[in-house]
């Protein structure tokens, strides 16, 4: 048994959930890139990190081997992607710097799918006697959620935000909305719009509110996306106009689309199928006849509506309550 006090020794899910969490500060930086996340431990200490810097160069793989130098030799790398196999003019592949650093081992947190790369990376460490591991690790996957279904659906990975009352009415009859939530919940929103390509709205929402769209946390406001509006009209200043929800295939060097609202914009998007995850944010108030959050999304039947949604973030942000839920969807 453990020494009651001793400190856990990380498991290898345990480096991967660290290098997940490191990957994010290249999201969404890294484009056209995946943002990637890569730490090597040698004897339990940390001797390189490294995530996906801006334009997707350099590699996390070569920003942690460049910061390990030597000590990299026998030690164990843990990456959230699987190396890259095929050469580029901005870089040599990650597979072979990494074949010529000799570490121990290389744990990698999700295969990749580009077909350049899929099962080479692996066999190429493999062929340098390097032990591989492939492990099904769920916050890799969820760190890389725009490049997998980029990759697997052709879009951009889509969330749709929500801010609305108990009684679920995002504003007063006349359309009045400010406040619903909180300030804290408020600026958690932007700090999800900092981590998005491209933010939408309907193009009622845009010509009613005139909304800013920007990111407004102090470091963090060159990370504001690019703004897009849903209209059948000229594309309004400031803004890139899309005519249909499935118009997202064609936004070029988008990974992450995070919409906010309004009911109809919604409502079009989950009638498409086309939103993967749902951040809502839940005010402790009740409006009454107010304006719903979503309008009508074609549901036949009751059955219909379960088994799509999967609750992986519930938290307090001051009065507010907020819960995100994933899109289930086979394969």
């Amino acid at each position: 048994m453990p020494t009651p006090g001793a400190a856990a020794i990380p498991s290898d899910a345990d480096w991967l959930d660290a290098a997940a969490r490191l990957a994010m500060r290249g999201r969404p930086s890294s484009r056209p890139n995946p943002a990637v996340g890569a730490i090597i431990v040698r004897d339990g200490v940390i001797v390189g990190r490294g995530w996906t810097r801006p334009g997707g160069r350099p590699h996390a793989e070569a920003a942690a081997l460049q910061q390990a130098g030597s000590a990299v030799r026998g030690a164990d790398v843990f990456v959230t992607l699987e190396p890259c196999a095929h050469r580029s003019e901005r870089g040599p592949a990650c597979a072979e710097l990494l074949a010529d650093a000799a570490p121990a081992r290389v744990i990698v947190g999700c295969g990749d799918p580009d077909p350049r790369t899929a099962g080479k990376g692996i066999a190429r460490l493999r062929a340098a006697g390097i032990g591989v591991q492939l492990l099904d690790h769920t916050p890799s996957r969820d760190s890389l959620a725009g490049y997998l279904v980029q990759r697997r659906l052709g879009r951009p990975h889509v969330t749709l935000k929500l801010a609305l009352s108990l009684d679920g009415r995002i504003a007063l009859p006349d359309g009045s909305s400010r406040w619903i939530t909180g300030e804290m919940a408020r600026a958690h929103v932007h700090s999800r719009r900092a981590l998005a390509d491209a933010i939408l709205v309907g193009g009622g929402t845009w010509r009613d509110d005139a909304p800013a769209l920007d990111v407004r946390l102090s470091g963090l406001e060159d990370r504001s996306p690019r703004r897009l509006v849903l209209t059948r009209g000229e594309a309004p200043k400031g803004a890139q106009a899309i005519s249909t929800p499935q118009d997202i295939a064609d936004l070029k060097d988008t990974q992450y689309l995070y919409i906010e609202g309004g009911a109809g914009t919604a409502a079009a998007f989950l009638a498409a199928d086309l939103v993967d995850r749902l951040d809502i944010y839940r005010a402790p108030i009740l409006i009454g006849s107010g304006r719903p959050a979503i309008e009508d999304i074609g549901l036949g039947a009751l059955d219909e509506a379960h088994g799509r949604w999967a609750l992986v973030e519930n938290c307090r942000l001051g009065s507010d309550g907020f819960e995100a839920y994933r899109r289930l969807r086979e394969g």
